[in-house]
């Protein structure tokens, strides 16, 4: 399929494929984005998302209950979506802060460990700053996120609860993407330390090549290879290269390798497929099924190659 061809496709999709694909890869004008931004809240995956909200606010159990279609992932999903903010998003995210605030400041929606996720509260950050919660909500969480930065520039969710000595590609994601989308929407508090520890944290990401070894220059892991979306807690090569082109990140050669892969893996009609989503509890519904060609992959795939090539 020539790109035009592609495009199109895209364009057959969810309005929220729709608007990101005219965001991204079509530049285009206010006078399309907006309309099909507001459309996101009102019909596809965006309302099959917000109508299943319960009254007082959370979705399925809790904040963090069931996992995949618990508040926290709902909220991750919307954000990603990049859905407008409604009064009912609004009043979930208040509801966050008000029953889930731990004595630190930080988010924690586990009753039974006092310590707080690093994952979880880098993907608060994330979600709370794009939906625009007030600043003031959003202080305490940043002293926490700071506060765990570790020696080697990033961040290992395991640093409070049990000790770690390296820092984690997963939580480093997690809370990088919170960093940025802070920093994005123009937050003041403590901003230019934060910006001084995204750069350390990117770098972490860079030494590894995205995902070798920085001590033997072996893949840590196959599964950071596997491009499943949605990406969950989970890290993997895309996920780290679209956060470098959201960041603007220049490019940088140690990118490239996994830049070979992304490219390795489309089909011979120039699409990208989706492999087996992540296991978990149950899901509120599939976005594409796995194993098909899949608008969210090719559609992150593009802009990243745009971008990078």
């Amino acid at each position: 399929m020539e790109r035009n061809e592609i495009v199109s496709w895209l364009l057959e999709g969810d309005v929220s494929i729709q608007y990101q694909t005219h965001r991204d890869l079509l530049k285009s004008e206010p006078d399309i984005l907006i309309p099909l931004k507001k459309r996101i809240a009102t019909e596809g995956w965006g309302y099959e998302f917000l109508k299943r909200q319960h009254p007082e606010g959370h979705w399925g159990k809790a904040f963090y209950q069931p996992k995949w279609t618990s508040t926290n992932y709902t909220l991750l999903d919307l954000r990603n979506l990049c859905a407008p903010c409604t009064a009912e998003i609004t009043k979930a995210l208040d509801a966050i802060v008000e029953t889930c605030k731990a004595a630190d400041g930080s988010i924690n929606g586990f009753v039974s460990v006092p310590q707080s996720d690093l994952c979880i509260n880098g993907m608060f950050l994330n979600y709370a700053c794009y939906f625009g919660l007030e600043e003031e909500k959003i202080k305490s969480v940043v002293d926490f996120v700071i506060s765990q930065q570790m020696k080697d520039g990033a961040f290992n969710c395991l640093l409070n609860r049990s000790g770690a000595r390296h820092s984690s590609m997963h939580t480093t994601i997690n809370t990088l993407e919170g960093i940025m989308e802070y920093i994005l929407q123009g937050y003041g508090y403590r901003r230019e330390e934060l910006t001084g520890i995204e750069m350390e944290a990117r770098e972490f990401l860079l030494r590894h090549h995205l995902f070798r070894s920085d001590r033997t220059g072996e893949i840590i892991n196959p599964d950071m290879l596997h491009m499943a979306y949605p990406t969950r807690w989970r890290y993997d090569i895309l996920r780290a290269l679209e956060y470098l082109r959201k960041a603007e990140a220049p490019y940088d050669a140690r990118m490239q390798e996994a830049l070979d892969v992304v490219c390795k893996k489309r089909t011979s009609d120039g699409r990208w497929k989706i492999p087996a989503h992540y296991p978990g509890s149950a899901v509120h519904f599939e976005m594409e099924q796995a194993g098909t060609v899949s608008r969210w992959n090719t559609l992150r795939a593009m802009r990243v190659l745009d971008y990078f090539t």
